[in-house]
């Protein structure tokens, strides 16, 4: 009987020989003879790539395939997986409900603008020209649906945040710090660009923009140095003059009736301790003591030089701090670099003096004047700082200069020493304990080059309303609050230190790296061979995996949206991430 008609598939069939399974894939033909189903096999597919023998397979299924040119057309690319990474972080650490419980659009402007800083710092007319659909570079716009958002709906949301820093700040302190913790403080300042704000002073520039006016920041992390509250102060104000604003917020916003507060020599000075650590119960504290003070310990003999030819940390008390502990600390390292920093600027110093020595000898034109002399030697000493370690001699006529030795010995005994006092109890924290409590200032030290130099770039300032400087500061430690946690989450990715060892031995000497961190900056990647990255390349490397807006040639209409296949770096770093859906 003749075949008649019949359906054309693709079968997989299976055998098994010798206790070995073979799979064929074959191209065959199924047709009804009589009652019965029979099967022409018209060619064996095995041998093809798996592809495509899945497009022969879904061809008789009736489905089209064209090629990728000439069927799809991709509209646009829009940069997505840094967004994800730094707003899903954001979402993930419960801030944007801190923000705006109840979800409304300034709510959302100010989270816009908190992922902004993290992904490109920019001026806030910029990041509104960012979030637009027609210049929209990346998705933040469109996920928190504020693609229409101008440069005055920021500023409005700028001055609705500041209103709101206070419950943010209790958030996180109450999220962070605990009764009895400790809590790092600490100031800096950046400079301000124009004349026309009312914080803005000339003060004491960290940046050497000497002409240029201040603000002054303190910022209260925790013991692992994570961002709870900032505050902003005049330029022209001094370190020790902000204590007092931290530790009436951490009692009276707070709620926090003890804690060990932890601040540098330059901020809590005798007086501060004397008129605010001390008028507050169960207020206690760390900080150091200054080069004079540690120079009079040691002529009164409670500092004995020669205990530390075996050790490197001695816990003594002095009458003139009573109710104190001191912690002397003598460490090598840092002794042999101030000698070697002390000797290139006395040399550096001595090569330009001699060149002032010079013009006043010379013959032709030299230089005369005690007052003309003495404004170049000025400006000399004032440039490299070690003008106390030189004996000087002028007059109309003449000037001379030599080495003051006693002046130069007598600092050379406080290289490498240092003195930490605390009112904290023995029993509660140890000597060891202590130093390694104040050396966490690093922490905030490392948050004052993120925010200045690194990722956020807090300066240079041109907002001229008080209140938009202060927003402007809280917009870049909430990002930096993201930063930090994505940071430490990350860290296995990084240059950074994610399995730092327990400390152990002498906490005097230079913190210890893990073999990990080791190998990873020897060697410049990770254990399976992939390179190390740094936060920065990471997130560029994120906003690779985009989303794209597609259209069919067919119907020009109609456009779908579709992601592009994370790589395996960035799939891995969205799982350190906690993130495992893309937003």
């Amino acid at each position: 009987m003749a075949k008649r008609g019949g359906a054309i598939h693709v079968a997989t069939t299976n055998r098994v020989y010798k206790g070995k399974l073979y799979q064929s894939v074959l191209l065959r033909r199924s047709y009804r003879q009589g009652k019965s189903v029979k099967h022409e096999t018209l060619g064996n597919l095995s041998h093809l790539p798996k592809g495509i023998i899945d497009i022969i397979r879904r061809s008789f299924r009736d489905e089209a395939f064209v090629a990728a040119g000439d069927g799809f057309e991709i509209l646009r690319s829009r940069c997505h997986g840094h967004v994800v990474a730094a707003l899903g972080t954001l979402r993930r650490l419960g801030l944007e409900n801190v923000i705006s419980p109840r979800r409304d659009r300034k709510g959302d402007l100010v989270v816009a603008m908190i992922v902004a800083r993290i992904l490109e710092p920019r001026s806030k007319l910029a990041t509104a020209q960012a979030l637009r659909p027609e210049t929209l570079h990346h998705t933040l716009g469109e996920i928190l649906a504020v693609s229409s958002a101008s440069e005055d709906e920021l500023y409005e949301a700028m001055d609705w945040l500041i209103d709101r820093q206070p419950k943010i700040e209790d958030a996180l302190a109450k999220k962070h710090l605990a009764e009895g913790a400790l809590v790092l403080y600490d100031v800096t300042s950046t400079y301000f660009e124009g004349r026309h704000c009312p914080l803005a002073r000339l003060g004491h520039s960290r940046e050497g923009k000497k002409d240029k006016l201040q603000i002054v920041f303190g910022l209260l992390c925790n013991q692992q140095g994570c961002p709870v509250a900032v505050e902003v102060f005049d330029g022209n104000t001094g370190d020790p003059k902000t204590v007092a604003p931290q530790l009436k917020k951490i009692r009276e916003r707070f709620g926090l009736k003890s804690i060990i507060l932890v601040g540098d020599r330059g901020m809590i000075t005798e007086a501060r301790i004397r008129e605010d650590l001390r008028s507050v119960e169960d207020m206690e504290w760390i900080s150091a003591l200054r080069g004079p003070a540690i120079q009079k310990l040691i002529e009164q003999g409670a500092i004995q030089l020669s205990l530390f030819d075996e050790k490197d940390l001695v816990e003594i008390t002095s009458e003139a701090y009573p109710n104190e502990r001191l912690v002397v600390c003598k460490n090598p390292f840092l002794a042999d670099e101030r000698a070697r920093k002390r000797e290139e600027l006395l040399r550096a110093t001595e090569k330009q003096l001699s060149k002032i020595l010079a013009a006043t000898t010379r013959s032709k034109r030299p230089l005369r004047g005690k007052d003309k002399i003495a404004l170049r030697v000025g400006k000399v000493l004032g440039r490299f700082k070690v003008g106390k370690h030189f004996k000087l001699h002028l007059s109309e006529t003449e000037f001379r200069y030599e080495r003051d030795p006693e002046r130069i010995a007598k600092e050379a005994r406080l290289d490498g020493l240092y003195v930490i006092r605390t009112s904290v109890p023995a029993e509660k924290l140890s000597a060891e304990d202590t130093v390694r409590a104040y050396k966490r200032l690093s922490r905030i030290e490392r948050a004052f080059r993120s925010f200045k130099t690194v990722d956020l770039k807090v300066r240079p300032i041109y907002h001229h309303l008080a209140e938009r400087v202060k927003a402007h500061v809280f917009l870049c430690m909430l990002a930096y609050y993201v930063e930090w946690h994505m940071r430490r989450a990350l860290a296995p990715l990084l240059f950074d230190d994610h399995d730092p060892p327990q400390p152990t031995g002498s906490p005097v000497k230079p913190a210890e790296r893990s073999a990990a961190a080791l190998s990873k900056a020897l060697n410049k990647t990770l254990e399976e061979g992939t390179p190390v990255q740094s936060f920065q390349s990471l997130l560029a490397d994120l906003a690779t995996l985009t989303k794209n807006t597609v259209r069919t040639m067919q119907n020009p209409d109609t456009t779908f949206e579709l992601l592009a296949q994370p790589t395996d770096l960035q799939r891995r770093a969205l799982q350190q991430l906690k993130l495992s859906t893309i937003l």
